[in-house]
């Protein structure tokens, strides 16, 4: 059993801050479980283009005001509390951020939470030895 409170994060390797965005890792890669769990917030006032190409992300918006755009449709759709939206498609996507959203994510295959967007927004795929669960 691990047992994280979000706090416990702040200033760890686990909080990755890039600027538009802040993401506190509670489960990566080497927890072995097969997916990573984050609590990320997109500030406000930001856009940011992203294109998971090698991973499938969850995302749970349980705060803030924004819209997703699918790059590849032209789609767009609103983001609010209680919105989630899959990528199970490697989509293309832009989220344009109005009030802070803060999100729940979910990567599969997990990060090891050394990735960086490349100049396209695509975090490579890196793999970790894993500890048991």
């Amino acid at each position: 059993m691990k047992v994280i409170n979000l706090h416990d994060l702040d200033g760890t390797d686990n909080d990755v801050d890039h600027g538009n965005w802040r993401s506190r890792r509670f489960v990566l890669a080497r927890d072995g479980v097969g997916f990573s769990f984050h609590d990320t917030v997109l500030r406000a006032g930001t856009e940011t283009e992203m294109w998971y190409a090698n991973h499938i992300e969850c995302v749970y918006v349980y705060a803030g005001k924004g819209t997703l755009v699918n790059r590849e449709t032209g789609e767009e759709h609103p983001l609010a509390p209680g919105t989630m939206y899959l990528l199970d498609g490697n989509e293309r996507h832009t989220v344009r951020v109005e009030e802070d959203i803060h999100c729940a994510c979910v990567f599969n295959p997990p990060v090891t939470g050394r990735e960086v967007h490349d100049e396209h927004g695509v975090y490579p795929l890196l793999t970790e030895e894993t500890s048991p669960a």
